[in-house]
């Protein structure tokens, strides 16, 4: 009598095989999900790039409104051609200067988190005189402790 041979995996064969997929999906899985979420974010933080600008100019120029920009209390949406606060779009709930400091916020789909550019003239105006370029920037919001930005 001949002994047949028998071919195929055995149970415990495929069961270590769907335990090793398993593993690494839940290893994978909460990686790929803040790499999306980072993903969306970068529109957030794209979407203050316009008002750096505008800002920038209008210490470089030092005039806002035909008055000596002295202050950053008065660089402001709409003011001294910084654009108005923009409608909802996109992954960006809003995106608002007050004073110099720059506050964009992310939409549901990135939790809200908000990206906060703050001005910072790197020299100090004489007493009167106007806002001093260049200027640095400091980053804060809530997308720093969450790893987004």
């Amino acid at each position: 009598m001949k002994k047949q041979s028998q071919k195929g995996f055995t149970l415990i064969e495929l069961m270590i095989v769907i335990a090793i997929i398993g593993i690494l999906a839940a290893i994978a899985l909460p990686a790929y999900q803040t790499y999306t979420k980072k993903a969306k974010f970068s529109e957030v933080v794209a979407a203050v790039n316009p008002y750096k600008i505008a800002i920038e100019l209008a210490i470089q120029n030092g005039t806002c409104a035909g008055a000596t920009l002295t202050a950053l209390t008065q660089l402001d949406n709409g003011d001294c051609g910084i654009p108005a606060a923009p409608a909802a779009a996109g992954f960006v709930a809003s995106v608002t200067v007050i004073d110099g400091v720059i506050l964009a916020t992310g939409s549901a789909d990135v939790d809200g988190s908000t990206y906060q550019v703050t001005t910072v003239p790197t020299a100090a105006a004489a007493a009167g005189g106007p806002l001093q370029a260049p200027v640095d920037w400091t980053v804060a919001g809530s997308c720093v402790g969450a790893g987004l930005c």
